[in-house]
């Protein structure tokens, strides 16, 4: 720095108390001179020392510096950087001092928090003003304001909130931390009911490990605070109006948070583990339905609070941990959506998302991270999600050090510019302060925090696990080392507010009240078990029975009113042309893809159909085919005609996803858990991608009916068929629907026309079956004109499950073949087609619940055939035919044989050039006709 002996105090004056607020503010050069803590300060500022202690009454205002230049003092003004510094790295890496650790494993403690390395001695430290500090703990010298910094974020709870962005909710989260806002005591009555809560808790898991010897339950026990806090969490949210609260958890601890916080009785849980034991027991499961493992179901119950009754939903989960995340994020922003309006209204307020996270799993596993990228998102965030880590200090039988490469489990959050609060699963009151300060950021704020609660795990993985063969030093202390409800005991005794005598009476209680359900359990045993009132689920059949059709006049009405645009809106040129040819198709019966789209959508809205449509570029569609949303080339701004329709009774959404599959898919699937009403879309960018997203498909989407009786309407739009670009641009692995297909769980279509996929539209919005609906969608045939619709087959048509050959040779056909999707428009447009006489072309449009009777009676319409072909783009391996042969079989008329066309087996999809494509493909169709 040059000069710098030239600048006045008074200048150096205002940048120190610039730095002192955020040091990120003032030049770097200066802000390295305010923290090297060494005799440079005062060489550089004179008189800066006194500078700042005679401030005006505090208000900022500094004395000249003639009146203090000669009351300089070099090691107090040197103090006063160092002093500025010590307080930053106590805010900054206060944490790594804190005892976090119930075992007691020392901290790790961090240089930059020893006063002796800046120079602070403790003479000094009594000079040094608190008020030039900026903190807002109490005291008059830095010694005093110190000492409560430590114990602020150095003692049993510990913050990080420094790496956050925001200047303001930095500033605001310095305040409530350190004036102890949210570190309120109890009061004796309010320890009572914690300390009887900790009992109940305890003894829960306590009296499942002894009756049910060997049984799997994921014991909470090490980690019992979760349940208070949960607790405190759920009144809090309904203080503050929230009138929904959704959770989503793993297995550990996920009876306790059943029992205790959603309100499963005794008897439930304990028939659950009866029934691995007496058959008569089990409980009683949706006819073809399976059920599944206690410590994977959810439930929804309303609980009753101080401020009024409360929603409360467990989300069902499989082992897959922390995959149910973007399933309750999904659900939340469902019950926080008002769809009842043309744009749907978001108010966070309505439902709180809480996420409890494993240790491990936390940084291990990639969709949280994902999860976490939606939490801003306009058409994703929730207002504010509260993450609970449940920290065990391992990951099954894995040590932090082996499953991750941070400091922290919780350090992929920061990222995000998420605060986070650590927390001793041993002190139950800054276990609650946690959570308070965490809701009360949300409420200000509106964003996610994170709470990561240090304990350890009692009991293994399992109940049927020895930690001691893999972290036998840890399970020697643990075993050692008290209960949280033992240690609470103590200090409440010690206390005066409990006698020893009432703890005992604590335990004993709730042994009590637990062996009597269970005997009371037990006399049931062999009785019939009473039906349980259940939500009824319609069969996928009814769907058929739906009208899909629109009039005519209808839709020409809602036609004209898609093309409409606010005065002074100007639409892209070229696109202005697409969208205006739209009024002359109606009339030439040349209705593309985007088009019908459009008209099914516009259409529903107007009959109270809620529509939210997400995915990687959705707004504009992939292949540039939908432009649902539309931008103004001179502005900027945004319309979309859908959402002013005149006459709409419902709201349409539509968003572009971040480029997630997983996440973003389990979202959806979430929502549509709340949303029943609402026809709810998720589009891959290339069918191909769906299978980053195959965990929620294979657990949530094709199984959540029968494991959970879960149903949910989701549509997935994968766009589909071979046109050369390559194996990861091909396809939307058809057969992994076809293979997970089965009890009419989903219904997989392959339309050929947009016709046929208006009609499918509507039909899953207007049926309610409670069915996910999987499209294979066209790219090539988007505009392809021979795919595209007439007015009259959308005013007086209806979904086809099979559509017959075109030329009606039902008399010459020796050979029918069967194919599904693109291929079709292949074969029909081949060279050979007019010559092939003997061959009639038929298309499965419905691949899954096969449509037995409409084949049956396609097949009877031929009477000379010979043999019937299934042709396919894809290898022998993939595609319909293993799944669809043997349905085929089953409707074969007697003496015709069915015969395989398409890829042989292979390992890749498809070609990876285009000549090579273009050649396979010839081939396949020459084979099918010749």
């Amino acid at each position: 720095m040059r000069d710098v002996d030239a600048l006045n105090a008074g200048y150096a004056g205002q940048l120190l108390e610039q730095y002192l607020e955020n040091p990120s503010s003032v030049p770097p050069e200066w802000r390295a001179l305010f923290e090297r803590g060494n005799g440079d300060l005062a060489t550089a500022l004179p008189g800066l020392g006194k500078l700042l202690e005679n401030r005006d009454g505090g208000n900022g205002h500094v004395a000249a510096p003639a009146q203090v230049a000669a009351e300089t003092d070099d090691a107090l003004l040197n103090a006063v950087a160092a002093a500025a510094s010590l307080v930053r790295a106590t805010r900054t890496h206060g944490h790594r001092a804190a005892r976090l650790d119930p075992l007691g494993t020392e901290p790790s403690g961090d240089p930059s928090l020893e006063p002796e390395r800046l120079g602070l001695t403790p003479e000094l430290q009594q000079r040094v003003p608190a008020s030039i500090l900026r903190t807002y703990v109490e005291g008059t010298t830095l010694a005093e304001v110190l000492a409560r910094l430590r114990e602020t974020y150095s003692g049993t709870i510990a913050y990080e909130i420094e790496h956050i962005d925001d200047h303001d909710q930095r500033m605001w989260l310095r305040e409530a931390i350190e004036s102890g806002r949210y570190r309120r005591p109890l009061s004796d009555d309010e320890q009572r009911r914690l300390l009887a809560r900790l009992a109940e808790v305890e003894g829960f898991e306590v009296f499942l490990r002894r009756t049910f010897l060997g049984q799997k339950q994921f014991s909470l026990e090490g980690l019992d605070l979760l349940v208070p806090m949960l607790d405190e969490s759920i009144e809090l949210a309904a203080a503050d109006g929230v009138g929904q609260i959704v959770i989503g958890m793993a297995h550990r601890g996920r009876l306790n948070v059943l029992t205790h916080v959603v309100g499963r009785s005794y008897d439930q849980i304990l028939r659950e583990f009866e029934g691995e034991r007496t058959i008569e027991a089990v409980t009683a499961y949706p006819e073809g339905g399976t059920g599944d493992v206690k410590y994977h179901l959810g439930m929804r119950s309303t609980r009753t609070t101080p401020s009024g009754d409360v929603g409360v939903t467990l989300m069902a989960n499989p082992s897959h941990l922390e995959f149910v995340d973007p399933v309750a994020e999904g659900r939340t922003r469902a019950e926080q959506t008002d769809r009842t309006h043309p744009i749907a209204l978001h108010d966070p307020s309505k439902a709180l998302c809480i996420l409890i996270h494993g240790d491990a799993a936390f940084p291990g596993e990639g969709i949280v991270a994902e999860t976490l990228n939606l939490s801003d998102l306009p058409g994703y965030t929730t207002g504010g999600t509260l993450h609970l880590i449940t920290n065990n200090q391992v990951g099954y039988t894995t040590d932090p050090a082996e499953g991750r490469s941070t400091f922290y489990s919780s350090d992929i959050a920061k990222g995000y510019d998420m605060p986070i609060v650590h927390v001793n699963a041993d002190d139950p009151l800054a276990a609650l302060s946690a959570v308070r300060l965490a809701l009360a950021y949300r409420r200000r704020f509106g964003r996610d925090v994170i709470v990561d609660l240090v304990g350890y795990r009692r009991f293994g993985h399992n109940e049927q696990d020895e930690p001691a063969y893999t972290q036998p030093l840890m399970a020697a202390r643990i075993a050692d080392h008290p209960t949280v409800f033992a240690q609470f005991a103590d200090q409440l005794v010690g206390d005066g507010v409990v006698t020893e005598a009432e703890v005992a009476e604590l335990a004993e209680g709730v042994k009590k009240r637990l062996k009597a359900a269970h005997e009371q359990l037990k006399e049931t045993f062999g009785q019939a078990i009473p039906a349980k009132s259940r939500d009824e689920i319609i069969p996928q059949a009814e769907q058929d029975e739906v009208d899909t059709d629109v009039p005519a006049e209808r839709l020409r009405e809602l036609n004209a009113q898609l093309i409409q645009v606010p005065e002074g809106f100007t639409v892209h040129p070229k696109l202005l042309k697409q969208l205006e040819r739209r009024i002359a198709a109606i009339g030439e019966g040349t209705i593309d893809w985007g088009h019908a789209e459009a008209l099914a959508f516009a259409s529903l809205i107007t009959e109270a159909v809620p529509i939210r449509l997400t995915g990687q570029d959705s707004e504009r569609g992939t292949f540039a085919q939908r432009h649902l949303m539309l931008h103004d080339v001179r502005s900027g701004e945004t319309y979309a005609p859908l959402q002013h329709l005149p006459g709409a009774g419902a709201s349409f959404e539509v968003r572009n996803s971040p480029l997630s599959e997983a996440a973003a898919l389990g979202f959806e699937y979430g929502y549509t858990t709340s949303a029943a009403d609402t026809l709810v879309l998720w589009e891959a960018q290339y069918g191909d991608f769906v299978n980053a997203a195959q965990v929620i498909i294979d657990q949530f989407i094709v199984a959540g009916l029968s494991k959970w009786r879960q149903t949910s309407g989701i549509t997935l739009l994968l766009p589909h068929g071979y046109e050369g670009s390559g194996p990861e641009h091909s396809r939307a692995r058809l057969e992994r629907f076809l293979q997970l297909a089965a009890q009419e769980n989903i219904t997989v279509v392959n339309p050929t026309t947009a016709a046929q996929y208006f009609h499918l539209l509507r039909r899953q919005a207007l049926a309610h079956t409670g069915r996910p609906l999987i499209v294979m969608t066209p790219k090539a045939l988007l505009r392809l004109r021979g795919a595209a619709a007439r007015l009259e087959e959308l005013s007086d048509g209806a979904f086809q499950h099979l559509i017959d050959d075109a030329r009606g040779r039902h008399t010459a056909a020796r050979r029918l073949v069967l194919c599904s999707g693109k291929l079709y428009y292949d074969i029909v447009g081949h060279e050979l087609y007019d010559s092939a006489e003997h061959v009639a072309v038929a298309r499965v449009e419905q691949l899954y619940p096969f449509p037995t009777p409409q084949a049956q009676q396609l097949l009877a319409g031929y009477e000379h055939l010979d043999e019937v072909v299934w042709a396919q783009e894809e290898p022998q391996n993939m595609g319909a035919w293993r799944t669809i042969r043997h349905r085929i079989e089953e409707v074969l008329p007697e003496g015709v044989t069915l015969r395989y066309v398409g890829r042989p087996w292979r390992a890749s999809p498809s070609e990876g050039y285009p000549t090579a494509h273009l050649r396979e493909q010839d081939r396949i169709v020459r084979e099918a006709l010749a």
